[in-house]
């Protein structure tokens, strides 16, 4: 063989060799390649089944909010009040069925009007005449809208992550409660006043008996006498409370206003408890001012009738040998008159309900079987009506002290 054939073969084997050794590198690229899309296609299949899966948690998301959205709307639209929601700019975005037809309108006529534009319906003008320009945090109040129908309105501020997003407003129909209380009321009032008319027979009757104006009588028939007089009088006082209380409900309790003194009235008041005081040994101090106090205006007979209620009281709960302190300041454009005993106190768990109809605490009853519960509630509304206050400060088994205040009114103002 030729020494230059030679050369051809052996440089074509080189290049057989280069050229596998380069196709088999291609080969193994091409394996790995395949290797990775392999890999890639799996970590694809995985992704879209975890895609799907989220995709479903999604749609069962949604499908479960949308079936509490419903729920939620149905529950609005059935619930039995009517429920107005106001946005953060006071524009109405809700408004339920029975709000529908207690204000005459349609959802479509006044979702989306501010308070202002919504004033021009009747209706809504009295409930915003109550709310005012601003739709208050927590109102409460009632609204007669038309005769024998009458809403009580609560307004509510909606805050999530403390800003306010709207307020909500709930009318509630209460006309037939107060239809009741108001046949409630006149019940009581016919009821009391066809009682005291033969109770104030039977007083004056016992009275002229126990007078001797009939011919004498024996110890022992005076006895049973003045107890039946007694038990008689009770029964007129329980009477003429109950009509105090029908007056109260029926908001015609005060008709006789004047300016007067109220150490003058205490006074007054004390001089029927004279022989109770003494009959207990009651040590009883009356404080009376050093300086004349200014007038209040008041009706002096209502005036009376707390202050009566208030030494009552602590007269009947304070033991034998007690002590009893009355006291007038003026302050601060007020008059406060104080009573302060040393009875039997009242319970902790009791005070909130001291000035309640017909409520009496446990130890008042253990101590004195009699009494309506109805003194106290009348002294609230009294005070309350004459624009004044009225508070208290006790301690079981040490006694109480009873507060009212009573502002001071120029005698140009004439109106409790």
């Amino acid at each position: 063989m030729e020494p230059n054939q030679k050369k051809r073969e052996e440089l074509l084997k080189r290049q057989l060799e280069v050229l596998n050794k380069k196709l088999k590198e291609k080969e193994r690229k091409i394996a790995l390649l395949r290797k990775k899309r392999s890999f890639e296609i799996k970590e694809i299949g995985k992704f879209r089944q975890a895609l799907m899966n989220i995709l479903e948690d999604v749609e069962e998301a949604r499908r479960k909010a949308e079936e509490e959205r419903d729920l939620t709307h149905a529950i609005i639209a059935n619930f039995a009040d009517a429920l107005l929601f106001f946005n953060e700019k006071n524009r109405l975005s809700l408004i339920n069925s029975k709000a529908e037809k207690f204000f005459s309108v349609e959802k479509e006529e006044v979702v989306g009007k501010s308070l202002s534009e919504l004033s021009s319906n009747k209706y809504f003008k009295k409930i915003l005449g109550l709310v005012g320009s601003e739709i208050k945090s927590v109102f409460r109040a009632e609204v007669e809208m038309k005769k024998n129908f009458i809403l009580e309105l609560t307004t509510i501020n909606i805050v999530a992550e403390k800003t306010k997003k709207g307020a909500l407003m709930i009318l509630h129909d209460v006309s037939r409660e107060k239809l009741v209380e108001a046949m409630k009321t006149e019940f009581v009032s016919l009821a009391a006043h066809q009682l005291r008319t033969p109770l104030s027979a039977i007083k004056w009757t016992l009275r002229i008996i126990l007078d001797g104006d009939l011919g004498e009588i024996n110890k022992e028939q005076r006895s049973f006498l003045e107890k039946t007089y007694k038990s008689n009088e009770r029964m007129i006082s329980l009477i003429n409370d109950l009509l105090n209380v029908a007056r109260i409900e029926e908001g015609r309790f005060l008709y006789n206003p004047v300016f007067a003194n109220l150490a003058s009235i205490v006074e007054n008041v004390l001089k029927s408890y004279n022989e109770q005081i003494e009959r207990k040994e009651i040590n009883f101090v009356f404080d009376k001012p050093q300086e004349p106090l200014s007038s209040v205006y008041v009706d002096v007979e209502k005036i009376s009738l707390v202050i009566q209620n208030l030494i009552d009281n602590a007269i009947h709960y304070t033991p034998p040998k007690g002590n009893i302190n009355i006291s007038l300041k003026e302050k601060e454009k007020t008059i406060e008159f104080s009573i302060k005993d040393t009875g039997i106190g009242i319970p902790q768990d009791q005070r909130e309900r001291i000035f309640s109809k017909f409520f009496r605490a446990s130890n008042a009853v253990r101590a004195e079987t009699e009494g309506s519960g109805l003194g106290l509630f009348i002294a609230k509304n009294i005070i309350e009506a004459h624009g004044g206050k009225i508070w208290f400060k006790s301690k079981e088994g040490e006694g109480s002290t009873f507060y009212f205040s009573l502002p001071i009114k120029d005698k140009r103002q004439k109106k409790v």
